[in-house]
């Protein structure tokens, strides 16, 4: 049996995924050359195995961080509070150095920069286990070598665009 060509087009299959309600993270290592923090909100993230403890995350081929993160050996997933969508937006845009300018953070034993635990719903240290290139996207396979959460509600990412609360979700259904 052969694959058929899909009956849709690239904006109705974005408005369907859309439709599928996700939290927001975001990602930060190191850049390989200068040991900068880098950092970028994902929405793209799952888990994928609880034996061993694994997840999965995707990064467009045109970021300008593509390479770092193909280089990177660890890195860390923080999935953001319903409270952190500044944060979320400031990562999402402007240069490494903006988006770590005001930023709770600290240095981990890797030399990785970790978010305060505070801010943060939940968060997952990785080595990076594989790489996948498929489609436009790169899909990486990070082994959870340390993880917490905190009690905060998660930030919502949803039809496009952030929700804060449960309800919002709901209402847009």
């Amino acid at each position: 049996m052969s694959l058929r060509a899909p009956d849709f087009d690239s904006p109705a299959f974005r408005t369907a995924l859309g439709r599928f309600a996700t939290g927001v993270t975001i990602v930060t290592t190191t850049h390989p050359d200068s040991g900068k923090p880098l950092g970028l909100t994902v929405s793209s993230f799952n888990s994928v195995s609880l034996n061993p403890p694994l997840v999965l995350w995707s990064l467009i081929n045109t970021s300008s961080n593509i390479q770092a993160f193909e280089k990177a050996e660890r890195y860390i997933i923080h999935v953001l509070a319903a409270d952190q969508l500044e944060l979320a937006r400031r990562f999402s845009k402007g240069t490494p150095e903006e988006r770590f300018a005001s930023a709770n953070y600290s240095i981990n034993e890797y030399g990785l920069p970790k978010l305060n635990d505070e801010c943060c719903a939940a968060w997952f240290e990785c080595y990076s286990r594989n790489r996948y290139h498929e489609g436009d996207h790169m899909i990486l396979i990070g082994e959870v070598e340390r993880c917490g959460h905190t009690h905060s509600l998660p930030l919502v990412y949803h039809a496009g665009s952030f929700d804060l609360t449960p309800q919002s979700i709901t209402d847009k259904v």
